[in-house]
């Protein structure tokens, strides 16, 4: 993007300089950025960056233009610092991320070849750069997609659908099992001490779920749904329900972290709270990265991911 275009979007560049004026409004910004005055402190590094062309006072007005979801003004400052001979390394990196959240994972990996043919052994590019490698073979499966779909539609289908004896259908009603994703929740040997339930019904059961592909218990599997309800009224006690019941929405995650959390089924902070970083690491093309935001989002509500004992 030109120069005509960067300094309309910051303002006209004044004709002399005024380097002191120009680390008086940083100061000021600092200032105000210290007290969540961001509009403030946006405003005071324009005029910084009018009188002086300092790359500090770019970077820090990028960084905050993107904080307050102005990420297009952001990028054209990103990218000027990045275009000058010696590149503003925090730039690249912050510039890298935008670009692979936008899906520009070719710009993304230019930033951090920058960065690495510079400092070789720079850690979070070097992590970076494997995840946004990784991220190259992502693709959004539509088939898949359309039979999760259809799957999690057939698992909210009442069982009163389903051609059930009266003595399974009333037993079930009592147990208040009402879907077909409830009896997968639901074990042979739980099934079995209701009373009146019995092996007939069992089997009349058990005959229904096959010809659907399904069984018994399969919702339990590799979920230790028991652990995690014990986890989580743990959790009372660091957090209120009004914190743990908030959606995941509030962490304004990036794109590979959503979809991490949301192949896990997580929808809550406290969903979340009850997982380890090795759930998390198991997923697909989720790197270091991601489980660094993940983390650092999650303890700004005084919640951490479950260690193991």
């Amino acid at each position: 993007m030109s120069q005509h275009v960067l300094d309309t979007m910051i303002g006209s560049r004044e004709a002399v300089a005024d380097p002191k004026a120009a680390e008086a409004h940083y100061r000021a910004a600092m200032d105000a950025e210290a007290n969540a005055e961001r509009e403030t402190a946006i405003e005071e590094l324009r005029r910084a960056v009018q009188k002086d062309d300092q790359p500090e006072y770019y970077f820090r007005l990028a960084y905050l233009l993107d904080l307050v979801g102005e990420e297009d003004e952001a990028v054209v400052l990103y990218e000027q610092l990045c275009a000058n001979e010696r590149p503003h390394m925090s730039s690249l990196l912050n510039l890298a991320v935008i670009y692979e959240d936008r899906g520009q994972i070719n710009e993304a990996e230019k930033c951090l070849k920058q960065i690495l043919e510079t400092d070789p052994n720079h850690e979070r590019a070097r992590a970076f750069m494997r995840d946004v490698q990784a991220s190259r073979d992502m693709y959004y499966d539509e088939e898949h997609a359309r039979d999760l779909a259809k799957r999690n539609a057939l698992l909210d289908t009442p069982v009163t659908d389903f051609e059930l004896s009266v003595r399974a259908r009333n037993c079930l009603k009592k147990m208040q099992i009402r879907t077909l994703g409830d009896l997968l929740r639901i074990g042979e040997v739980e099934l079995l001490s209701y009373k009146n339930f019995g092996e007939t019904s069992l089997t009349e059961i058990k005959t229904m779920l096959a010809s659907k592909g399904l069984r018994l218990g399969q919702g339990l599997d590799g979920q230790y749904t028991w652990v995690r309800r014990q986890i989580y009224d743990q959790l009372r006690g660091k957090a209120p329900d009004a914190v743990l019941n908030k959606p995941m929405s509030v962490l304004d995650l990036s794109v590979r972290a959503r979809k991490a959390l949301q192949f896990l089924g997580i929808q809550t902070l406290g969903d979340l709270a009850t997982r380890t970083e090795a759930e998390l690491m198991g997923v697909k093309n989720f790197g270091a990265t991601s489980l660094q935001e993940i983390q650092s989002k999650l303890s700004d509500f005084g919640l951490s991911l479950r260690t193991l004992d």
